[in-house]
């Protein structure tokens, strides 16, 4: 029976997906079996799904690969125990149910010019033999591939410069509109996934990608921020792309999304728009990861007030106390009745906590401040000053 794939997505610039697809659809047809297609940081790129009633092709680390788009760190680790990023040539693997790899595999890795690129997996549990001359003829498939993941990898270098430059004048938004050309009309926008350590690789197989560069440091970063990924996008896709590209990553990475622009002028605002996005994805977890510029609210304001070095290394005065590690509990209720507009019944509920309890709390969260939460402009700032903290990375449960 034929394969029948999902589109796989090209990224860096380069549309490779339809490519990547039909020689994925290839080796599946080929060999008979499920094939995957993954980069060499285990992102999914293509796949194809062979016609099949048979329980392995239901394998759970094939499964979530598709679904998630990324398999795992336990099962990369696995995977790369038997030296598939140095083998020239089919690597199997036996299963490992512990870590959910049920069935065996044929691991071939995708190469180009001696560096591997990805790899292709065959769910096989044995049936192939290692002399099979369909395995070599896979093998030739896996070579055009890799032939392509790198002019990918150049391509999307190039444009990552070009990007990196774009967000830093006018002349580099000039630069990069050149290079993409008529993509570079009409309304764009950029998403900015921090921490992104400098030793990661930026992810392969993005559709929609016009240009990502990697890492990037915020225009106010000190000694030794986190850096970000930058990706240029089109608004429609941009949430998508960046709940994608923060799923499974260790390290809790967040994800921002900056206002829309008409082609590539003003990428610097709305670059400070996306990083100012992602920290408050990262404090707050009502974002659920992934914020928008346009949906940040008061967060807009507070971003901009958690970026400058002087006050998030000093917290207002009559707020440090409350901030300490000692009274985590208090700047928590302090923080969930402002939430609540100084509610108490829903703050208590809010809190799992008799309403008693909680006068009680204000009564010492106001002995500790100096502040008078029945006055509006004594609330304002103790909110500001508790979130501004959060943002910061101050004050426990606060922060």
């Amino acid at each position: 029976m034929g394969p029948r794939g999902r589109r796989g997505g090209g990224g860096g610039g380069v549309t490779a997906g339809n490519g990547y697809q039909a020689l994925v659809d290839e080796v599946c047809a080929l060999l008979g079996s499920p094939v995957t297609l993954e980069g060499r940081d285990f992102a999914l790129i293509a796949y194809g799904a062979h016609d099949s009633a048979d329980d392995p092709v239901m394998d759970p680390v094939r499964t979530r690969s598709i679904l998630s788009r990324r398999s795992t760190a336990a099962v990369r680790s696995y995977f790369e125990g038997f030296g598939i990023a140095r083998a020239a040539g089919p690597v199997r693997i036996p299963p490992a149910p512990a870590a959910g790899v049920r069935t065996g595999r044929l691991c071939l890795p995708v190469r180009h010019a001696g560096v591997v690129h990805g790899y292709i997996w065959l769910l096989d549990d044995g049936a192939t033999a290692p002399d099979d001359p369909r395995l070599a003829r896979a093998a030739a498939i896996a070579d055009r591939i890799g032939a392509l993941l790198a002019a990918e990898a150049r391509a999307g270098a190039r444009l990552g410069a070009l990007l990196r430059a774009a967000l830093a004048s006018p002349a580099g938004e000039r630069a990069l509109a050149a290079a993409l050309g008529p993509v570079a009309e009409g309304p764009l926008t950029l998403v900015a996934v921090t921490p992104w350590p400098g030793e990661q690789d930026p992810p392969a197989g993005l559709a929609g990608v016009l240009a990502l560069a990697a890492p990037v440091l915020p225009a106010d970063a000190g000694d030794g921020a986190d850096g970000a990924l930058a990706v240029l996008v089109r608004p429609g896709g941009a949430r998508a792309l960046a709940a994608r590209v923060v799923s499974g990553r260790n390290g809790g990475p967040a994800a921002g999304v900056g206002g829309p622009r008409e082609g590539v002028g003003g990428l610097a605002d709305c670059w400070r728009e996306a990083v100012a996005a992602a920290r408050a994805a990262g404090a707050e977890d009502r974002f659920g990861g992934v914020a928008e510029w346009a949906g940040l609210g008061p967060y807009r304001l507070l971003t901009a007030l958690a970026s400058v070095p002087a006050a998030a290394a000093r917290p207002d005065p009559a707020v440090a106390r409350l901030l300490t590690p000692g009274h985590r509990e208090l700047a928590r209720t302090a923080e969930a009745f402002l939430d609540h507009a100084g509610r108490a019944a829903r703050t208590a509920a809010a809190l799992g906590i008799h309403r008693q309890t909680l006068y009680y709390r204000i009564d010492r969260i106001e002995r500790l401040t100096g502040l008078d939460l029945a006055d509006g402009e004594d609330r304002l700032l103790l909110h500001m000053a508790l979130k501004t903290a959060r943002l910061a990375g101050h004050g426990g449960d606060a922060g």
